[in-house]
């Protein structure tokens, strides 16, 4: 009989030590990094904390990334992409035709306006004239392409990098990479008013990655706190009283680890229950935009985007890894109609917020190291959309989706301002000169964060994936 005390832990075998205790223990092990496990990790080694601040590939310029993303599509040759041409056959038919997902007739001139701004003659339209304050700021990528003209998909590939396959979110493949520089918010934040977009939170998946990688979704319709960020704030046990229950729940969680070695999604619990315990003490700092001035709110205006946008710097400055600020979810800029006055009315939402954001970043001297991303999943086409059963209400007056050609930006975070890359042709149908596709965007944006797009992996499924995939190259004109 034996006189040493039992552990109950002790008694139950999982899949794993079960395999292993009957000699297969090599099999466990390949089948440990198949499945993406630690063995398929990065080479720097087990990190206690899987977002812990790391160092890049090599020195990159940016250190932290904003997203804009104009969700539906805005129209390029009604924003930074001037076509006279268009002006000159409006309602006539033109020599360039590309496939579209719907019908489209004759030519449908911009009814905005184009001027000239800063010492680099960028063209931008009246629609984002106080964005175009910084036009020697602004890196503007004219001949943009993606692969299809639906929004599913075209989602999925600027987010994730793959059109169908669930992929890791580049939010997720920046905090994989570098971690965050503040433990107690979460170093990668979604935040899209209203509700979740198309492809809801796919959009901000970590994929086949550790779960802590993951997007925290905000919905920044609210106002309040309490629904900014629910069950932020506990209101029947103390901090201390949380903090000894987290820390024996810590205990039976590490000790559930030991027995299944180091399972990811073990691993991303544990992490998610300790970052909640630690943002009750400082997310009420980072949200609260009445912390502001009186000045610098009234500077970026009274939106529900320009709130957001101020509470984004505010998060940027507190070490926040990346930041995707969502607009036009709920009216996307999808202008199938009305074209003029749905994108008036969205780029006076969002225009002003945007030139505050930039007059920031610079006057705290964090721009050179924040990379400012601006755009949408595809263009528009420079054609007009003729009437579609249970698409439009068949006013000819708006646009349909256009992945042949259209436009993004980028300021800060090592790119060259001032600067305009590539072009479409004389309409604005489709990409005509240094055309960049999204997976090169992609690159390009890797290397700015200080990682070689080809030899920055994550071991899965038998092999090395990668943002860009098998895809992509660095488009070295868009770099300072």
């Amino acid at each position: 009989m034996s006189h040493h005390p039992s552990d109950p832990t002790h008694l139950a075998l999982t899949r794993r030590e079960f395999l292993h205790r009957c000699g297969m223990g090599m099999g466990a092990l390949g089948m440990a990094t198949v499945l993406g496990g630690p063995l398929g990790a990065r080479a720097e080694g087990d990190f206690t904390n899987p977002l812990s601040p790391r160092a890049p590939q090599f020195a990159g310029k940016a250190k932290r990334v904003i997203h804009l993303f104009m969700n539906g599509g805005p129209s390029h040759v009604d924003t930074f992409d001037p076509k006279p041409s268009l002006d000159k056959y409006h309602g006539k038919e033109i020599p360039i035709h590309h496939a579209t997902e719907r019908k489209t007739g004759a030519a449908w001139k911009s009814p905005f306006k184009f001027q000239k701004y800063g010492q680099s003659g960028l063209e931008v339209s009246d629609l984002f004239r106080h964005t175009a304050q910084h036009a020697d700021d602004l890196c503007v990528i004219r001949s943009m392409q993606a692969d299809v003209p639906n929004h599913e998909p075209s989602l999925l590939l600027m987010n994730c990098g793959d059109a169908r396959l669930p992929r890791p979110s580049m939010g997720s493949w920046t905090t994989y990479g570098l971690g965050t520089e503040n433990q107690n918010l979460p170093g990668f934040i979604a935040m899209c008013p209203g509700g979740y977009p198309i492809q809801e939170s796919q959009n901000w998946q970590s994929g086949f990655l550790p779960g802590t990688y993951q997007g925290t979704y905000i919905n920044t319709e609210h106002t309040q706190l309490e629904k900014l960020i629910e069950n932020i704030n506990n209101h029947h046990t103390t901090l201390p009283q949380q903090r000894a229950q987290l820390d024996l729940l810590q205990q039976l969680n590490e000790r559930h680890k030991k027995a299944r070695a180091k399972d990811a999604q073990i691993e991303a619990r544990v992490q998610s229950f300790e970052l909640a315990y630690r943002m009750q003490m400082e997310a009420a700092d980072a949200f609260d935009i009445m912390r502001e001035s009186e000045a610098t709110r009234q500077r970026y205006g009274d939106s529900v985007q320009a709130r957001q946008l101020l509470i984004a710097r505010r998060l940027l400055e507190r070490g926040v890894r990346f930041v995707q600020v969502w607009h036009g979810s709920g009216q996307p800029w999808d202008n199938h109609d009305d074209i003029e006055t749905g994108h008036r009315k969205l780029a006076g939402q969002c225009d002003k917020a945007i030139a505050a954001l930039l007059t920031d970043l610079k006057d705290r001297g964090m721009l050179e190291e924040t990379l400012v991303i601006w755009g949408g999943e595809f263009g528009r086409t420079p054609t007009v959309e003729l009437p579609t059963p249970g698409a439009n209400s068949g006013k000819q007056n708006g646009r349909d989706h256009n992945n042949h050609g259209f436009t993004m930006w980028m300021a800060g975070g090592g790119v060259k301002g001032g600067h305009v890359h590539g072009a479409t042709d004389e309409f604005g149908f489709a990409a005509a000169e240094d055309k960049v596709h999204v997976h090169d965007l992609h690159a390009t944006i890797m290397h700015l964060l200080g990682f070689d797009h080809e030899k920055f992996t994550f071991r899965h499924a038998g092999r090395d994936f990668r943002l860009t995939d098998v895809h992509g190259k660095l488009v070295k004109d868009l770099l300072a």
